[in-house]
């Protein structure tokens, strides 16, 4: 079969054709797979390199454990997963692949159909309405809460789990937010004010 190979985001190559979408079952655990969908969308969030750099590096040895290799698919935004076999010098060998149901593709961003906007707009009167009643800090600290759950989970802010509030505090808030000491120290009490203006309950 005639090799396609593409350059990647991430520096890496990848086939341009792409693996065939994974259906009822998966090659990997699904923690595994939800995990490196996760560290990969945090290292394209990061500004920091050294931030996008060790979010790689984590997700690559996550799935290495399963002898796997990640690749970022850049032009819809999907993270792909290979088995290592097929993958020679960074460049998929087509003439490897024996099931193409063994690789998986992982869409990190927004799909034909999702309602994004839907999403923003929510998040965003959530933001005005403390914008209005509470301080700039507060506001700004619930904006960047807004653009967590809306880039990474494509989810209104007042239905984040108690998984999703520590990843954002302490994963997510201190690389991405650029905050001040003062802002910093008010996060949770901002958040919780953003789930009051909801009506939602805080999650514990």
């Amino acid at each position: 079969m005639t090799e396609h190979t593409a350059e990647m985001t991430d520096g890496t190559t990848n086939d341009t054709t792409g693996p065939t979408d994974n259906t009822d079952e998966i090659p990997l655990p699904e923690d595994v797979v939800s995990e490196a969908k996760r560290l990969t969308a945090l290292a394209a969030e990061a500004v920091d390199d050294a931030a996008k750099a060790a979010y790689r590096r984590e997700r690559d040895r996550l799935v290495a454990d399963h002898d796997y290799t990640a690749r970022l698919r850049d032009e819809d935004r999907t993270l792909v997963l290979y088995p290592d076999e097929w993958v020679v010098d960074g460049t998929v060998q087509f003439d490897k692949i024996d099931d193409t149901d063994r690789a998986i593709e992982v869409p990190l961003g927004p799909q034909e159909g999702d309602s994004w906007a839907e999403v923003e707009t929510h998040n965003q009167s959530i933001v005005e309405a403390v914008s209005e009643n509470e301080s700039a800090l507060h506001a700004k600290n619930v904006r960047a809460f807004a653009d967590f759950m809306g880039n990474h989970y494509l989810q209104p802010l007042d239905t984040a789990t108690a998984e999703q509030l520590t990843e954002f505090y302490e994963e997510y808030y201190p690389r991405n937010a650029w905050a001040s000491e003062r802002q910093q120290a008010l996060v949770e009490e901002s958040i919780r004010t953003a789930f009051s203006h909801a009506d939602a309950s805080y999650p514990l």
